[in-house]
């Protein structure tokens, strides 16, 4: 590792450190808000640890405790490329310090090289924490030597850098590709979200497959298929021979490989590393452009239009902002396709569970989809640093976030009506009931939207470096997402439940009494926070 890329290195951390932030700032609201992000990403590690460790438990009660290791390996590295491909487009390409960057005296590969270790330290704390729990589950179990933990953590480091590479250089074919195109933005969206899709049917796909081989699920079976995986993906295998073997070479080939693709992989992205860049950071013009007459939009609906714009304008925030949209259409359409009852039995492998016990849940299940993420949730951080251009103009931060709250509203209610109409079609849910779940769907989205515009308000960084840091790795996503996400895990199962004893419409004016009232008390707090700031 040179010189420059270490430089390099460096800067880029310290200038976004949170503890530096801390030591450094005056300002008491900033210091508050690392602590509280401290806070909130200490009970995200721990939950993430303690589920770690309770899967290994699980493992060693069952007797297949030597499948741990490969198991963490495999583990560790599906999430480092999928962490790594959903943030390549904002870390290595169209970020928004790259003009800064590029005018440095560094070579192409160098800043391409440093952006993906920064990357690779940013994601390597989630990695670590599933890895030492599973380490530790191992302990209790298999009572290896001492030299295997600290062996273990030191391959732990080394463990994500193939798969983070694999998915970094995907993301820079399809942004190679993408480059030819006047709209460049949106191929490379499209392309994107299109992988994305691919690995979410993947799991299904592989079930198939182990179903048509007729494999019961034994433990001897779950065993022997993470081992055949490690033989699949060498790295994991490599892992699990110096743990479990204590290879030499294996270790050696985990390290030496890593590194050879490491100066592989950016001596490649180097040569067109420009290119690319300023192809995703320039529009092209309309040659035929006419004038036409000028469309008038009230203020709110301006704000909108704006927020679709930065919306479809970046890959980062379309594959996040709006794949939980392309999910609720995708699962809409294929119980029109299948059938809900189908998918149910598929889903549930054989449960006694039929379409008319899940018709109350039926909202429920597309808000999972739909309000996974909220635009409101990042949309008043992603103004950045041209927050003063937005707080010099004639308009009140009142109606600013009444137009973003009406943009995501835009946004989901369609999407939210239509995977609504598809499940209720195929489950042959009354003409009433269909009514009461489409009007429980909008007051759904309101929430999503009031709580999620709380959450950006009280939560709003603005001085990111990288729209990721916003999108993906925010105080305010995480505090809207995850409570949210598991509420509605939870609700999904009363409702269900609820449904054998109660009315289905008694039931469904329950909730959408509460989440309206939810809703209108998280809009007044927009409102409050408004005025405030």
């Amino acid at each position: 590792m040179n010189n420059d890329l270490i430089l390099l290195l460096r800067t880029l951390l310290k200038s976004t450190s949170l503890i530096n932030i801390r030591r450094y700032t005056h300002d008491q609201k900033k210091k508050r808000k690392v602590i509280l992000s401290y806070v909130g990403l200490g009970c995200l590690y721990a939950m993430l640890i303690g589920y770690s460790l309770a899967l290994c438990i699980g493992y060693g009660a069952m007797g297949i405790i030597d499948s741990v290791p490969v198991f963490c390996a495999i583990t560790v590295s599906t999430l480092a490329f999928f962490f790594t491909f959903l943030k390549t487009n904002g870390y290595l390409f169209n970020f928004r310090e790259y003009d800064m960057l590029m005018s440095l005296p560094f070579e192409s590969k160098t800043v391409a090289a440093a952006k993906f270790l920064y990357m690779y330290c940013k994601s390597l704390p989630w990695y670590l924490s599933i890895s030492v729990a599973m380490m530790v589950g191992y302990g209790i179990y298999a009572k290896p030597s001492v030299p295997v933990y600290p062996v273990w953590i030191v391959l732990t480091l080394i463990l994500p850098v193939i798969p983070m590479l694999a998915a970094a250089f995907l993301g820079f074919l399809i942004a190679r590709f993408s480059a030819g195109f006047k709209k460049t933005n949106l191929v490379q969206t499209i392309l994107t979200i299109i992988f994305v899709l691919f690995c979410f049917s993947l799991r299904f796909i592989i079930e198939d497959l182990f179903r048509e081989d007729k494999m019961e699920q034994t433990l001897n079976q779950i065993s022997d298929a993470t081992k055949q995986a490690g033989g699949i993906y060498l790295p994991a295998g490599w892992f699990d021979d110096v743990i479990v073997k204590g290879s030499v070479s294996s270790a050696l080939l985990l390290a030496g490989v890593s590194l050879i693709l490491f100066a592989a992989v950016f001596a490649i992205v180097g040569r067109s590393y420009r290119n690319i860049n300023s192809a995703l950071k320039s529009h092209a013009a309309a040659g035929h452009y006419k004038m036409t007459v000028q469309k008038k939009r009230s203020v709110c609906m301006a704000i909108a239009h704006k927020e679709f714009k930065r919306l479809t304008g970046s890959t980062a925030y379309m594959v996040n902002g709006a794949m939980g949209e392309i999910l609720a259409l995708i699962l809409g359409l294929l119980t029109l396709v299948v059938g809900l009852d189908t998918i149910i039995e598929k889903v549930t492998e054989g449960a006694p569970i039929d379409a008319a016990m899940l018709q109350p849940a039926i909202p429920f299940i597309i808000y999972f989809c739909i309000g996974m993420v909220a635009t409101t949730a990042c949309s008043p951080s992603l103004e950045g640093k041209n927050y003063w251009i937005v707080q010099s103009l004639p308009i009140s931060k009142r109606t600013l976030y009444q137009g973003k709250m009406l943009f995501n509203m835009l946004l989901s209610v369609p999407f939210m009506s239509f995977g609504i109409l598809c499940m209720c079609i195929s489950a042959k849910v009354p003409a009433l009931n269909t009514l009461l779940y489409l009007i429980q769907g909008v007051t759904l989205c309101a929430f999503s939207t009031a709580w999620g515009c709380v959450c950006g308000i009280k939560h709003m960084r603005l001085d990111w470096e990288n729209e990721i840091e916003v999108i993906k790795q925010s105080a305010a996503v995480a505090i809207y997402m995850l409570p949210n996400m598991f509420v509605t895990m939870g609700l999904v199962v009363l409702v269900v439940f609820l449904g054998t004893k109660l009315d289905h419409v008694v039931l469904v004016l329950i909730f959408t009494l509460v989440y309206g009232a939810l809703a209108v008390l998280s809009y007044l707090r927009v409102m409050a926070l408004a005025r405030e700031n």
